[in-house]
């Protein structure tokens, strides 16, 4: 899935607040439940597997991202009648946090320090909840943008959890050590760039390409979600109905769901990121699966149901 986000005023915007990076993330959320406090932490058990969902803070963007594509009138509408309004929206980033037997494996890495302000808190949270940090044994990118892998290194670019394993797909490794990643994106977005290959430096030693369909541990598999970038993958752990953690595949609680044929401004490759949400969403309805959404109001858990010919989020309660 290819960045074919952020342009003219959007840009400006984003980059005036987004702060630090000089460029822009995306997601969703807004009036849709308060933000979680600092240490905010919820736990469940699914099958052979401890979850733990940790906030990394929230992303402030401009709504405009939620549909670059759709029309303006009817996007305010249904975000209007969700309870969001304004120029901007707070989007949640929720960190997953999965124990199996002697592993305790991290989804993403957060923002870190050098992205906005109000993210970059996941490791703060980690230790206000006793969680170990140097405990943790592998890490799983979902895919390569600020938001999920900039909390990988320090401000010294030294990394943060120096005794883990790192597990990236192929096809996102090379997106984004590729000419495309520079010729491919807009220009504005250069740091993105820069941001991965600085992160992914610190892990070359010391990191294991996936495909589709690998396991990383016993139960914890590998679902390939391309189109908001070109290698993003998703995880499913085994137990029950099942538990997919999204990644970005599905980025806000009313479009993502209601309007999967809209294009959000920050996938790479919005074509194929439609037909992968929309793959996605039929699965996770017909099969009754669980989803922990990276963007979806915290903690992010939930289900997917069929209304109206299209589909709709709901929270676990």
């Amino acid at each position: 899935m290819v960045l074919n986000i952020c342009r003219g005023h959007d840009m400006n915007l984003l980059t005036r607040r987004a702060v630090l990076a000089g460029t822009a993330a995306f997601g969703a959320f807004g009036a849709f439940g308060a933000l979680p406090a600092v240490a905010a932490l919820t736990a469940l058990k699914h099958g052979d597997f401890d979850v733990t969902v940790v906030s990394d803070g929230h992303l402030v963007l401009p709504v405009s991202f939620l549909a670059a594509d759709a029309d303006p009138a009817e996007r305010a509408a249904m975000l209007a009648a969700a309870g969001q309004s304004g120029e901007t929206y707070n989007a949640p980033t929720n960190v997953t946090l999965v124990r199996h037997g002697s592993d305790l494996i991290l989804i993403d890495t957060g923002s870190g320090d050098r992205f906005m302000p109000t993210a970059g808190k996941v490791w703060d949270n980690l230790k206000t909840a006793g969680i170990d940090k140097t405990k943790i044994t592998k890490v799983i990118f979902t895919h390569g943008h600020p938001d999920h892998l900039w909390g990988t290194v320090d401000e010294f670019d030294e990394l943060m959890l120096p005794n883990a394993q790192f597990h990236v797909g192929a096809a996102e490794w090379d997106f984004w050590h590729g000419d495309n990643a520079t010729r491919g994106l807009p220009a504005e977005r250069a740091g993105f760039v820069t941001g991965a290959r600085r992160n992914y430096a610190a892990i070359k030693d010391r990191v294991a390409m996936f495909k589709d369909g690998d396991e990383i541990v016993p139960g914890l598999q590998i679902v390939s979600t391309p189109g908001h970038t070109q290698g993003h993958a998703s995880l499913a752990l085994k137990g029950g109905d099942g538990l997919i953690v999204t990644g970005d595949a599905l980025t806000h609680p009313t479009i993502s769901f209601a309007h999967p044929e809209w294009k959000p401004a920050a996938d790479h490759v919005p074509d194929q990121a439609v037909a992968t949400r929309q793959k996605l969403l039929d699965r996770l309805a017909t099969d009754k699966t669980k989803i922990i959404g990276f963007h979806l109001p915290y903690p992010g858990i939930g289900m997917v149901e069929r209304k109206d010919g299209a589909y709709r989020y709901v929270a676990a309660g």
